[in-house]
């Protein structure tokens, strides 16, 4: 049977702009789509999701965003000359300020050992180059008293040698919904780490022993704050 556009118009908007798709792009952490631009430009302001609120990433939320070609595709195919007027949009656009046009990505075929080459894209975003220490975070307890918390749902975490303690600690508060009563303590091999160590320092000055498959392993109790004692 015939499908009214307008049945589907609210699943192929953009929350954002409230237009059709443009380089619809979805948030890995909660599956929200939204126009490319739209979402990149949200996030120079905001790490949370504009739909749910979740916190994407902590500080480099456009790593955890991937273009959804074939929800694009669907766009396309669905909404008469859109595709075309976007390509002219662009064009125009380009021309207008002197600019060469850019290419589209082009599938480069890869060679296998049978059959027909057989053609994939490379991933969309790369990690960038200033998230340069992964690290694993290994939870070794908590004494009595601390009242309820959630585990941490990922232990591996990719983010700048700039980082702190303090950031680190910041993080493990909001992901585990901490109590403000309750104390983090973070330890590298046998050395209690403070505030304002940087994650490359403590790399530095501890060296390989503090490092597990090219992670950087930070351990991590909670105990009741010696404030509230």
């Amino acid at each position: 049977r015939m499908i009214n556009l307008a049945e589907l118009t609210p699943y192929i908007l953009c929350s954002i702009c409230k237009g059709y798709f443009i380089d619809a792009t979805t948030i890995t952490e909660c599956l929200h789509t939204f126009c490319k631009s739209c979402i990149v430009r949200h996030f120079y302001y905001s790490n949370r999701c504009p739909k749910c609120n979740i916190v994407v990433h902590q500080t480099q939320p456009l790593y955890n965003i991937r273009l959804d070609r074939q929800l694009q595709d669907i766009v396309y195919k669905l909404v008469v000359n859109l595709e075309e007027r976007e390509k002219k949009q662009m064009h125009d656009f380009y021309k207008e300020r002197g600019l060469e046009v850019p290419k589209p990505a082009v599938p480069q075929p890869v060679p296998v050992s049978r059959g027909r080459p057989r053609k994939v894209l490379g991933s969309v975003f790369r990690i960038p180059p200033e998230l340069d220490i992964s690290i694993l975070l290994e939870f070794i307890g908590a004494n009595e008293g601390t009242g309820n918390f959630k585990p941490l749902e990922k232990k591996f975490v990719r983010v700048s040698g700039e980082a702190t303690i303090g950031h680190v600690e910041k993080f493990l508060r909001r992901k585990m919904d901490l109590d403000p009563a309750c104390q983090v303590d973070i330890i590298c091999g046998d050395h209690l780490l403070e505030h304002y160590q940087t994650l490359r320092e403590i790399r530095q000055a501890i060296g390989e022993s503090a490092v597990q498959d090219g992670l950087l392993v930070l351990h991590y109790g909670l105990v009741v704050s010696r404030l509230t004692v």
